[in-house]
């Protein structure tokens, strides 16, 4: 990996990686897929862990791992997709989950996404749902004590 391509994950709160995260998320879920703005802000950020992806300086991609083992929000800009970045920030969340000490990992893909999440090791359970109009399954990831 050279510099030009080298990617950093930060985690943090949302008061430090907020503005940032706001940003990708809006572009990515509301400009992108139409996600209704009142759907994608649901007031749970401030109790959530937060990962954002760097290159160059730039924040590119972010997650959140939520207080109750879930993972969402997961997003990466247009220009930087397809480049192993979505696949950082959940193993950084992944990690972070682990060393609380979850014993499990949930989420709710895309359909379109659940190959990557498969990769990852996530089974898919329970039947297809609509969530902001997008059809998705629930995912989980069972942690190793």
């Amino acid at each position: 990996m050279t510099p030009e391509t080298a990617v950093e994950i930060h985690q943090g709160d949302w008061t430090r990686l907020g503005e940032q995260a706001s940003d990708i998320r809006r572009r990515v879920f509301i400009e992108e897929q139409a996600v209704p703005q009142e759907e994608e802000w649901d007031g749970r950020d401030p109790q959530c862990l937060h990962f954002l992806a760097y290159r160059k300086g730039h924040a590119i991609g972010t997650a959140r791992l939520l207080p109750d083992g879930h993972i969402g929000r997961v997003a990466v800009l247009k220009e930087a997709r397809g480049q192993g970045i979505g696949e950082q920030l959940m193993q950084a969340a992944i990690d972070a989950a682990q060393r609380r000490g979850d014993r499990e990992i949930l989420l709710d893909a895309q359909i379109q996404a659940l190959n990557f999440y498969r990769k990852l090791g996530f089974d898919v359970f329970g039947d297809e749902f609509l969530d902001a109009g997008i059809p998705h399954r629930s995912m989980r990831l069972s942690l190793n004590d």
